[in-house]
Parts: C-alpha cells; sequence; structure tokens
C-alpha cells in the first residue's frame, strides 16, 4: 500500500486534519515569533535612543556646568573691577578741587576700567543668566610657574618656552588662559600618564597671543612599557590615522570649555592628535591687546 493509501476515508481524514492543525501552529508560532522579534527591536532601539539621550543630557550638563564656572568666574572680576572704578571716582573727586589735571587723569583710567568691565558683562550676558557657587581664589596667569609644578609633581614633565613680548592683559582674559592652560595639563596627565613631556609655549605678537601645549603622550606610553619609542614598529600608525588626524576635531567636555574661554575673548581653539607622538592644542587670541568687549568687537586703542 502507497504511504498515502489509507485503509479507510476516515484515516485520510484525520491524517488531513492533524497536518492542517501543524500548518496552523507552525503559522500561529511564526507569527509569535516574528512579533515577539519586533518587539524586541524596538525595545534594543528604544534602549538605545534612551542611552543615546542619556549620554546627549551628560554631555550637556558639562557643558552647561562648564559655561557657568566661566560667569561666576567673570561676575567675580567684575565686581572687583567696579568697586576700583568707585574707589578711583571719589578720588578723582577730592583731587578735582586742587589739581584738576590729577582729576583728568584719574578720569582716564576710571573709563579704561569701565570699558573692560562693560566687555566682561557683555560677556556675561552672551553666555547665560546663572552662575555656579564657586568662592575659590581665582588664579592669574603669572601663577602659571605654581601650575607647572604642580603638574611636574603629579609626574608630568613640562617645558615652558616664550617668545615675543609680553604685554599686560585684562584680569578675565588672564583667567581664561590660565583655565585653558589647567585644563589642556590636565588632559595630557590623564591620556598621557606620567611620565609625559607638555611642551608649553607662549608666542606673544604685536596684538596678540597663541598658546600651545603639545605631549608626547603616545611616546610616553611606549617607555612605560619598557618600548622605544623611537621604534617604527612600536608606535605605529597608518595612513588613515595621518587623514583623521588632519580632518577629525576631538571633542568633549574638556574641549568644549576649552572653546568656550578661548571664544569669550575673541580666540580659537585647535586640538589635534598627532600620530605616533601625542597630542596637540593650539588657542590662537589675534587681538588679544585691544580686545576687552564681546568676541569680534575691539575697543579703540588707548
Amino acid at each position: 500500500m502507497d504511504v498515502w493509501e489509507f485503509a479507510n476515508p476516515m484515516q485520510a481524514v484525520i491524517v488531513l486534519s492533524i497536518g492542517a492543525a501543524l500548518v496552523v501552529v507552525a503559522l500561529v508560532l511564526l507569527v509569535a515569533w516574528l512579533r515577539a522579534r519586533s518587539r524586541a527591536r524596538r525595545s534594543s532601539f528604544d534602549r538605545a535612543a534612551a542611552e543615546r539621550q542619556r549620554i546627549d543630557l551628560e554631555l550637556s550638563l558639562a557643558e552647561q556646568t562648564g559655561r557657568l564656572r566661566i560667569i561666576r568666574e567673570l561676575h567675580e572680576v567684575s565686581v572687583h573691577a567696579l568697586s576700583v572704578i568707585i574707589s578711583q571716582a571719589d578720588g578723582a573727586r577730592y583731587a578735582g578741587t586742587v589739581d584738576p589735571s590729577a582729576a583728568v587723569r584719574s578720569t582716564e583710567v576710571i573709563a579704561e576700567s569701565a570699558r573692560a568691565t562693560l566687555g566682561d558683562l557683555r560677556r556675561i550676558m552672551a553666555l547665560v543668566r546663572e552662575g555656579e557657587a564657586s568662592a575659590a581664589p581665582h588664579p592669574r596667569l603669572g601663577s602659571t610657574r605654581e601650575l607647572f609644578a604642580v603638574m611636574r609633581d603629579s609626574g608630568l614633565d613640562v617645558v615652558f618656552e616664550e617668545s615675543g613680548e609680553p604685554f599686560d592683559l585684562k584680569h578675565g582674559a588672564e583667567l581664561a588662559i590660565y583655565r585653558i592652560l589647567q585644563e589642556a595639563l590636565s588632559n595630557t596627565l590623564s591620556y598621557g600618564g606620567p611620565g609625559t613631556q607638555a611642551r608649553v609655549t607662549f608666542t606673544w605678537g604685536d596684538d596678540g597671543l597663541h598658546v600651545r601645549v603639545d605631549d608626547d603622550g603616545i611616546r610616553a606610553s611606549a617607555r612605560r612599557d619598557g618600548l622605544d619609542p623611537n621604534d617604527a614598529s612600536v608606535v605605529a600608525y597608518t595612513i588613515d590615522d595621518d587623514l583623521a588626524a588632519l580632518t577629525v576635531e576631538p571633542t568633549g567636555r574638556g574641549i568644549s570649555e576649552m572653546r568656550s574661554r578661548a571664544e569669550l575673548y575673541g580666540g580659537i581653539l585647535t586640538a589635534s592628535t598627532v600620530p605616533g607622538v601625542g597630542f596637540s592644542l593650539s588657542a590662537v587670541f589675534p587681538a588679544l591687546r585691544f580686545d576687552s568687549g564681546p568676541a569680534g568687537a575691539k575697543r579703540a586703542r588707548s
């Protein structure tokens, strides 16, 4: 008897019914599996979207915190400058009764201080309207020696070079440059590690300043591992690494905060990885000597 032949029609009906039922069950299971897979995909997508949103919020919060810190510092600088202006105005009022020329000289100083303070206040308005509660004393650019000493104690080999004729900077500008330098060296220590050399260069021009920090973090890592950093096979890199160094701008909370500080004083901050060597950061302030207003605005020469 053939496999598809049965002793009576009832057997055939039963077999066909069972086969149909199995097909139906298979279809139901397939549909259920497809729906479960679809839900799993949506769940995975939702988790990924939530994670991206979380990261974006954290980056936004970190960036906003940095901006608030800048505002707090500029606010305190402005308050101090206003107290100086008031004191100078009182002195000019009393001096005017006995020495009018002294009063004129005092008003020139008052106007100069007022313009600088107005610039800082405009920078504050350009950011946000709230500040960060921090009462720590604010360092000046002259405090870089102490900063270098702290970084050397932490394991960095800091080399400082300076060229050109330095000129006086407003307190707000000094603070911005100091913070940029502090963040750059902290990043060098974090990513390069102990033993990394950080070469800090100040190049003063007639009207501006170029701050540069170059480190050899990649080579330092090889030295810590007991390898020869001059061996091309140890610190090998490809043409893709060279291309990325030229086209990919590093990002992150620290870079964003440093860039914000530079832009407040008309500066341009760039950063890049140097394949096989380390990291390089550059902050160029083309008109720092005569710029005390919002980014891009210059005041008249005194």
